[in-house]
């Protein structure tokens, strides 16, 4: 995977201060995406709570929570060191944020979280067989009754359904940049760097890993919010 994966970091780091304005030309519906994941944590807004933001990007979700949440301790890991420097940014007025370079699939946990938070990241991940054990890592990881949240593209169920998800993306995609660039640019690198799973299957490995109350809090065609509680 080194070879795609400097691959993917090197995109990245490239497009990092333009990563806000590009995202919501491309991701159907994103703030309110985010918004979903963010409403359906399970915390009074008083509460002290611990969150793991995994491919944090330049801090959106991170940023979010801590303004429902402004005594949560963050944990922000991503591996493009041009996007945690624009997450600081972002986040300079909150306290209580560790900021962390790196592989997100090969982070370490080395506390237990009352939250884990996602965001176009997990379909990086190479294969499914991979995938299923980074959710195990991540239950692992959360103290009783902690969330999981992941906001990420996904595969339909079937071909008929992927070439009308796929469709609705190119349609939406070319309402805000031209038809060349999404035919050209963000088509090929989804082809090249994204493999992503169908969600029915990843809400059936959340389930048998232990993860219950498992749910679709939104979904879009081909984005979806989804996760589960640890009991």
């Amino acid at each position: 995977m080194g070879g795609k994966l400097n691959k993917i970091k090197k995109h990245f780091e490239e497009e990092a201060k333009e990563f806000d304005d590009i995202i919501l030309k491309i991701i159907p519906f994103y703030k309110e995406m985010l918004e979903a994941l963010i409403l359906a944590l399970p915390y009074p807004k008083t509460q002290k709570i611990r969150v793991a933001d995994l491919g944090c990007g330049t801090g959106t979700i991170a940023k979010m929570i801590l303004e429902r949440y402004p005594d949560s301790i963050l944990t922000c890991v991503d591996l493009a060191a041009n996007m945690i420097e624009t997450a600081k940014v972002k986040l300079a007025r909150y306290k209580n944020i560790e900021y962390i370079v790196a592989d997100f699939h090969k982070f370490n946990f080395n506390r237990k979280y009352d939250i884990v938070v996602t965001s176009l990241a997990l379909h990086h991940l190479r294969d499914n067989q991979e995938k299923k054990k980074f959710f195990k890592k991540i239950f692992d990881a959360l103290n009783k009754n902690g969330v999981f949240y992941n906001a990420d593209v996904v595969l339909g169920s079937s071909e008929t359904l992927q070439n009308l998800y796929m469709n609705k993306w190119k349609e939406f995609m070319q309402r805000k940049i031209s038809q060349s660039e999404v035919e050209n640019i963000w088509c090929p690198k989804y082809e090249d760097e994204d493999r992503p799973a169908k969600i029915i299957d990843q809400i059936k490995w959340l389930k048998e890993i232990g993860f219950k109350k498992t749910d679709i809090i939104w979904k879009y065609y081909n984005f979806a919010v989804y996760g589960g509680i640890k009991p």
